[in-house]
This record gives structure tokens, sequence and C-alpha cells, in this order.
């Protein structure tokens, strides 16, 4: 058995919560004059990784605050980041932003080392949207620059990627940057008004969680076949490769898994998982992930979360949502809440903003998504192996993922699928 924490109360919700639940935590608005960049008229950003989700990034941020301004942009590849700025330059796609967007052309990098020369480059916020894999080396750079940061989720792949983000995190805190992360139901009134509602115990104790992404697939890099080759090749086909995705657990479904912590206050102390590939072909385009898997949870207080994720052909299902069960009660997690008029994935990014400048709460949510992430790891690592795998146990593991050369065309072998009695946890 793990080691249950001695308080297992709401240290990972106060610590990424919104303004209603860091205000409750004892956090103070810091003053302008403490924050790096709050002097400033208007406020510059950087984005490393211009994909599809790092260009709607960086239109959700510019919608949401007229102050600010992007001037830098990185990515591994010249083809993606000239039509990223081509869609950022388009007023038909992103109306409203065009002035606002000034990057020179001394201020567009690639290659793997472009997200160093972002962090140099004098913006006040950095932007990493990159493949997940690259999340804790991006994350730790900019946390040690004294960037205020903007991280896609999740804050890594695998366990010791997620610890050196952990690390990172609480010297993010230390110094006091402003961290937001795209777990944007954390900004989505009516999630954050339902939760204080739970918390508070408008449905009793809570006794049993669920947790759901079901959808279809995820394809990337299809362009790319006849080219396909080393690193490049996973790169372009990133969402099919453990090492630089997660799996669909971890990518995506953390999410949810990131609700139920936030309700429960708290990471689980144990999962026992299962999974697999009943459809994926055995080709590359398809890599080595599962399209499905299910796990149940176990929280220090004994609430167990069950959680289930898939991506099958055509969304004979589409089913993505939380459930709460109370013993008064029951809730999605939303409908105890108001619905907003502001889309959450431009509020998070007003909020951090005004974390920067001192006029709303100070928000660092580094550590509680880092949490989130390593609890849907546990999940995966479970439904790899075959074993139950304990908080304890993932947060010892010397799991690194990572490639130890990068060379596009360098090869980099790809493990088989994981088959539970020959994969093993480490």
């Amino acid at each position: 058995m793990a080691t249950q924490p001695v308080n297992p109360s709401r240290r990972s919700f106060l610590k990424g919560s919104t303004a209603a639940g860091i205000a409750a935590s004892g956090f103070q608005i810091i003053k302008p004059e403490l924050v790096r960049g709050a002097s400033k008229e208007k406020l510059t950003a950087g984005i490393i990784g211009c994909g599809g989700r790092g260009t709607r990034a960086v239109n959700d941020l510019l919608s949401g605050n007229p102050n600010v301004e992007l001037t830098a942009m990185g990515d591994l590849f010249e083809d993606q980041l000239e039509k990223s700025i081509r869609r950022l330059r388009d007023p038909e796609e992103f109306p409203g932003i065009q002035d606002r967007i000034k990057v020179a052309p001394d201020h567009r990098f690639m290659g793997f080392d472009a997200y160093k020369k972002i962090i140099a480059s004098d913006v006040d916020i950095v932007m990493l949207a990159t493949p997940p894999g690259w999340r804790p080396i991006h994350f730790e750079a900019a946390v040690n620059a004294k960037k205020h940061i903007f991280a896609e989720k999740p804050m890594g792949t695998d366990p010791v990627g997620v610890r050196r983000a952990m690390d990172a995190a609480r010297k993010s805190e230390r110094e006091k940057l402003t961290v937001m992360i795209g777990a944007q139901r954390r900004s989505q009134q009516e999630y954050v008004q339902s939760v204080e509602k739970i918390q508070n115990g408008e449905i009793g104790d809570v006794v049993a969680t669920y947790a759901n992404w079901l959808s279809g697939p995820v394809l990337k890099g299809e362009e790319f076949l006849d080219k396909k080759k080393g690193l490049d090749w996973q790169h372009r086909a990133w969402y099919s490769y453990v090492w630089i995705c997660g799996d669909q657990v971890v990518e995506q479904h953390l999410h949810n898994i990131d609700v139920i912590n936030w309700v429960m206050g708290s990471h689980p102390i144990s999962v026992v998982a299962s999974g697999g590939a009943c459809w994926r072909p055995r080709e590359m385009l398809y890599g080595n992930i599962y399209d499905h898997l299910y796990a149940d949870f176990v929280y220090p207080t004994g609430v167990r979360m069950t959680s289930h994720c898939r991506q099958f052909p055509d969304r004979k299902v589409r089913r993505v949502d939380e459930l709460v069960v109370g013993s008064k009660g029951r809730t999605d997690c939303r409908d105890l809440g108001q619905k907003a008029d502001v889309s959450p994935y431009v509020h998070e990014h007003v909020e951090m903003v005004n974390s920067i400048l001192g006029t709303g709460p100070y928000i660092n949510r580094a550590m509680a998504v880092a949490e989130s992430t390593m609890t849907a790891i546990m999940a995966r690592e479970s439904a790899y192996s075959g074993i139950e795998v304990t908080w304890d146990m993932i947060m010892n593991s010397k799991l690194d993922l990572m490639p130890k050369r990068f060379d596009l065309e360098a090869d980099f072998d790809i493990p088989p699928l994981p088959r539970p009695g020959e994969y093993q946890f480490t």
C-alpha cells in the first residue's frame, strides 16, 4: 500500500483553483511592482509550438487581452510556423488581433533550440504548446528565466519528466511567477461554482466519482506518410507515440481526471487499470498507444474514481463528462453553477494577465495539473503492465521516455504496443 498523505484535504485544489478558491486559501493579491512586466503598458508574449492548439491559444490570449502583443514564435518546423502566422494574420479566421501580431522575421525561430531563443527574446509571457513530451524541459527553462507562463496540459509524459516539472513548479511558486495551465475547466464558471459548492457540502459527503472521455481517434501526420523517417516522422505524427504524447489517458482524458482531483482536493493513492488497442492497426501512422483504457482509482479517503477513455472510429459514443455522487445528491460538476458568456479558453488567459498585472488574484496552477498528469500516468502504467500502481511507486519510477539524441533524421526505436505480462513497470 502507498503511504497515505497526512492531510488529504484541499492542497491541490487551493494551489490550482481560480479566484474564489485562491482567495479562500489566504493568498494575497500580488502588488504590480512585485511582478515582472506588470509596470509595462503592454505585455509581450512568445509562443513555442505553432500547431493548431498553439495557434488557437495565441488567439485566445490576444482576444481576451487588448494589452498583449505576440512578438516571437518558435517551432521545430518552418512550414508549421509559417502556416500559423498566416492563420493569425487572417481576419476572417481570427478577427480583431492582427494589429498585435508583431513577429519580426528575426523573431521566428526553428529547431530543437527554438525554445531557448523565445525565452531569451525579452518576452513577458512564454506560451508552451509543443507536444507534451517536451513540456518538462521547456517549462523548467521558462521558470529558470523567471518568465510568466501559459502551458498546455499535460505537464509531461513520464514520471521522470513530471517530477522535473514539479520541481520547477515549486520554484515558480517561490518566485511568485504566474503560471496558467490549459486545464480550462478550472477557469470555466459553472465548474468553478459547482466545485466550490461540492466542497462546501451541498451534495453531502462525496461517496463515488466518475470520469469519461469517449470520442473518435486523433491522428496526426497523415500528409507526411511518404516522408516518414526517424524523429521527424514521430514529431509529425506525435499523437501516436507514447514518449511524446503520453497516450490518450494522459494527453486528453487528463481534463476529466483533473476535475475529479480538483473536487477531491487530492490525488489518488493507487489505481488498477486495463486497456489495449482493439482496432488501431500495427502501422506507423498508429504508433504504439492504446485506443481504450479503463481505470479504478482509490483516493486517501477511500472514495473511488471510475475512469474510462477511448477513441473509436466514427464516434459511436460521444461522452465527455464527470459525475460526483454525494450522500445527499449528485452533480456533473457544472449544474450547480451558472454558465458564463465568455469561453473558458479565453477566460483562462484573462485570469492569467490579471494575475501578472496584479489586478486579480495570484494564480499558479502548475503543481495541481502536474499531480493530475502523474495521476493519468499511473493509470497508463497500470494498464500497460497489468499491476496495481501506487502513488509512491509512480513518484519513485525511473521511467524516462525522452530520446537522448535530438536529430530529426536520427533513428529512435519505438517500443511495441505494451502488453501486460510482457511490459515491465520500472
